[in-house]
């Protein structure tokens, strides 16, 4: 983009240049040809030395004047008449002058012919002498015309002033022309341009079309690329400030539930006429609501340092079937999961993966308790472990209820809590932390899901 915009002004400048070179060569061209018809041309100067050098030709033989042949074929050459005249003026001898011209010319005559009048044939004269004779050839059809003026310093000066200071003038005017024309053509959509961010500035994502977006396409492209990135990413901040609030509501709500109960039985504990068993009972409720309000604040940190990479891996190289399968047990030997049903498969038994195991057994972990906590009790959940391209496949399948197209687009979002966990006590982060969890290793992971159908989630690491 950057040479293409460089080398449509160069172009530009280029195509002002040529216009002005090729005026001032057209006004040159037409100076030049005026000045020619309006002065003397080499053909004059030609024939004025014809006719001095003639003399030679020009014998006196008994005081009479001749031409010789050499003479005579040289003017029939040049389509010329010569007369020769006395000291009196008087035409002596005559070769092929015209029946008009004189037979006596006084002083004033000569000078007439010689400078101002031409005869009706179109025959320009001129003069010379040899001894004591003066002679006056014509030229028929002579390309010279001859135009008497008188000139002074100042005035050349001033004419050539003239013709100077109107071609800047043309130059200026052309240049003015073509600059506001290829000007226009370059800026206009630059205007649109600034309109353009102007609105995106003020939030204003629907920008106009530009018909003729001429060189800058490429910009206006990416213009509306940005307008629809930009506006994808409000209503995306907007959703994530919805379900903020919304978490932050229900975070309120978990947070004054556990202080109450803390409070509550805070000030049981101080009534005297409370035996020690129940002391022993309010004490192990009041640690229970301590430990889910720092489990709470915990993941509130985890999932933000996650998000900005500050949570530092402590990575160790660890056989993923081993990993998964005591990860399997430790759920299965939970008092709550004892009667659910897990299968635990795997194709990848010498697998080894450098990862944190303290980490990726939370991700995990997460993700096979979604499967039984959110689904009924006779639910069949399946951990598969793969080995597809040297990359591992994990995937956890259950036959449960499935979720919702709106839940399964969002599952992963901070804060959200899917339409089937109402009466399922949790922060809405356990998902985000695993799915972040999961991209700090380098992996990917994936939730297909359809009511009635199940849930299969994938990881790729």
């Amino acid at each position: 983009m950057k040479w293409k915009l460089t080398n449509r002004f160069l172009m530009t400048i280029m195509t002002i240049i040529f216009i002005v070179i090729i005026v001032n060569l057209v006004l040159l061209v037409g100076l030049l040809y005026w000045h020619s018809n309006k002065s003397t041309t080499n053909d004059s100067v030609n024939d004025e030395v014809f006719t001095r050098d003639f003399k030679q030709y020009i014998s006196t033989e008994q005081n009479v004047p001749n031409v010789n042949d050499v003479g005579l074929s040289l003017l029939t050459a040049h389509n010329a008449w010569i007369q020769i005249l006395d000291t009196n003026g008087s035409v002596v001898t005559s070769y092929f002058a015209p029946s008009e011209a004189p037979s006596h010319y006084r002083p004033i005559d000569i000078v007439q012919h010689y400078k101002y009048r031409e005869y009706d044939t179109g025959t320009t004269v001129y003069i010379s002498n040899k001894d004591d004779f003066s002679y006056l050839i014509g030229i028929f059809n002579s390309d010279v015309s001859r135009y008497t003026f008188s000139l002074n310093g100042s005035s050349i000066i001033n004419v050539t002033s003239k013709y100077v200071l109107y071609i800047i003038i043309v130059d200026l005017i052309i240049a003015l022309f073509a600059g506001l024309m290829f000007g226009s053509i370059l800026t206009k959509p630059l205007y649109v341009m600034i309109d353009s961010i102007q609105q995106l500035k003020n939030r204003n994502f629907h920008l106009q079309k530009v018909k003729r977006p001429g060189i800058y396409k490429q910009v206006f492209t990416n213009l509306q690329d940005v307008s629809s990135e930009l506006e994808k990413q409000e209503n995306e901040r907007k959703k994530l400030e919805q379900m903020r609030n919304e978490w932050i509501s229900n975070i309120s709500h978990d947070m004054k539930t556990p202080l109450a109960s803390i409070q509550g039985y805070a000030e049981l504990l101080n009534d005297a006429d409370v035996s020690d068993v129940e002391r022993k009972e309010y004490a192990e409720v009041i640690e229970r609501k301590s430990v889910y309000m720092r489990e709470l604040i915990d993941d509130f940190n985890l999932t933000m340092k996650l998000r900005q990479h500050k949570m530092p891996l402590q990575l160790t190289e660890v056989r993923i079937e081993k990993l998964l399968r005591d990860l399997v047990i430790n759920v299965l030997n939970d008092p709550q999961f004892a009667m659910s049903q897990v299968h635990f498969e795997s194709t990848a038994s010498e697998l080894v993966l450098t990862v944190d195991v303290h980490l990726m057994q939370r991700a995990i972990t997460n993700f096979l308790m979604n499967a039984l906590i959110h689904n009924p009790s006779d639910t069949q959940v399946t951990v598969e472990l793969t080995e597809v391209n040297g990359r591992v496949m994990i995937e956890i399948r259950d036959n449960g209820r499935g979720m919702s197209q709106e839940d399964v687009e969002n599952v992963f979002e901070r804060y959200y809590r899917g339409s089937n966990t109402t009466n399922v006590r949790g922060t809405g982060l356990g998902t985000a932390i695993a799915r972040d969890i999961i991209f700090a290793h380098g992996g990917e992971v994936s939730i297909e899901s359809e009511i009635g159908n199940g849930t299969t989630v994938k990881i790729r690491i």
